[in-house]
């Protein structure tokens, strides 16, 4: 059980950069950014890149916030600041 504020906040921030990097690629990578290339492939019956675009980003938004939400649990009982 350790209670150092500066690996905390370096921990929180490192998650939070690397969801905010993933949100970045899904939202404007896949949907504007890629979406050509992307949509030369095809799920379900619609181009992959107006799919990201419509509805994938969506799902993985979702799983992202599931991901944040245990990720930081996890960090918070490292540095046993957990909310029990």
């Amino acid at each position: 059980m350790n209670h150092d504020s500066h690996g905390y906040w370096s921990a929180t921030l490192g998650l939070l950069f690397k969801v905010l990097v993933v949100w970045f690629l899904v939202s404007f990578g896949a949907g504007i950014i890629f979406a050509d290339l992307l949509n030369s492939i095809h799920l379900g019956g619609y181009p992959l890149g107006f799919w990201f675009a419509q509805q994938g980003s969506i799902y993985i938004f979702i799983a992202l916030i599931f991901y944040y939400a245990k990720k930081m649990g996890e960090i918070d009982r490292q540095f046993d600041v957990h909310e029990d």
